[in-house]
């Protein structure tokens, strides 16, 4: 098969879909692999990298786009990249379509094979390819919530471990999956209160004995949600059912019973936000104030720290890029049942019941589509 990997075109976007020894391994499997040249720059490769891994280099993305039979990405195709999708090509990256009309009609009409790392599952039942960027994406809620809390800033110059005689930061996160216990984590290492909110009491109660006194955990009702929110620093909106749109837990009549200065930091928006308020926002100009509350709503956080995520994401999802490529999707797929629930769309129909759901269109279950 031939792979080709692209420069990815999102702003701010510093990720690359392969690195120089994912390349090396496909092209070791007897692939052909494309990269766009300057493509790994912002993870900190070099074209000289991938060449001495085997790649051969293009001169631009619609060249890749053109010969590829897949297409391993990082985020999802923008309008741009639309029309540069073909029918049957295989296209490997994270697509987050319950939350992206536009993009669903779009792979809709390629007739293209996409592939969704978000919702690929394990046999724990897990969403392997997604874990690692939702341990960063929390650990970063923490980081940049932290800095947006400082007066220079616009918060209201808080320091999250207090200090002798000033009382600790709240944090309060929302979510207790990946994300939220990857901002747990780092927000009791800060010396912060925590608050954990969560449906689930096996995990509140995993994590409190796993932290003990340090934090507090409360489940997640309107009233309960509603009650801890006015005396939170800083809010961790960490909520995910997988493929489909997140649930709004911060309404907008919430924000102006929040402190003038506290922070939100919604890791969810990249499946529509678990804040009313929420809309998309880039590392260049990532917050905006709404009554009085700093919002946070980068779509592609972990792009930020783009060697360490570029990494960690390639950890992920090479063994099943490679299966994908050894022996053609539609094996791979039937071989594999936590890789069928990555399928998305499959040549013209919806195959994940999540996105149909959230579009309201017409959905096929995947092996009937693949048969």
């Amino acid at each position: 098969m031939i792979v080709g990997t692209v420069k990815e075109v999102k702003k701010h976007e510093y990720r690359v879909g392969l690195t120089p020894k994912a390349a090396e391994a496909y092209k070791n499997a007897g692939h052909t692999v494309l990269v766009e040249k300057g493509a790994g720059e912002g993870a900190g490769y070099t074209d000289d990298q991938y060449a001495a891994a085997g790649a051969k280099l293009m001169p631009s993305a619609k060249d890749i786009w053109a010969d590829a039979g897949m297409i391993i990405k990082v985020k999802e195709p923008l309008e741009n990249e639309y029309a540069l999708i073909r029918e049957n090509q295989i296209l490997y990256t994270y697509l987050h379509l319950a939350s992206d009309k536009p993009q669903t009609e779009a792979l809709l009409k390629s007739k293209c094979i996409a592939i969704a790392y978000e919702t690929i599952r394990d046999n724990k039942g897990q969403l392997p390819c997604l874990k690692p960027m939702s341990q960063i994406a929390g650990r970063m809620a923490i980081q940049e919530g932290a800095k947006y809390l400082e007066k220079p800033m616009g918060g209201r110059g808080v320091l999250l471990s207090g200090v002798p005689g000033v009382p600790h930061a709240e944090i309060v996160v929302l979510g207790a999956g990946i994300v939220g216990a990857s901002a747990v984590k780092l927000a009791v290492g800060s010396g912060a209160h925590v608050t954990v909110v969560d449906l689930d009491l096996d995990k509140l109660s995993y994590l409190e004995d796993l932290y003990d006194s340090r934090i507090t955990t409360l489940y997640s009702t309107p009233e309960n949600i509603e009650q801890i929110l006015p005396f939170a620093d800083l809010v961790v909106g960490a909520v995910l059912i997988p493929g489909s749109a997140a649930p709004k837990l911060i309404r907008n009549k919430h924000l102006s019973m929040m402190k003038n200065g506290s922070v939100i930091v919604d890791v969810a928006i990249d499946q529509g936000g678990c804040s009313e308020a929420s809309h998309i926002t880039y590392h260049d100009d990532p917050v905006f104030i709404k009554d009085g509350v700093i919002n946070y709503c980068v779509g592609n956080m972990p792009g930020a720290v783009s060697y360490t995520s570029t990494n960690a994401l390639g950890n992920a999802t090479l063994r099943y890029g490679l299966m994908i490529a050894n022996t053609g999707p539609e094996a791979a797929l039937k071989q594999d049942s936590g890789l069928l629930d990555g399928l998305n769309i499959y040549k013209g129909a919806i195959t994940y019941k999540g996105v149909a759901e959230a579009h309201n269109l017409s959905y096929t279950p995947a092996l009937e589509v693949i048969r």
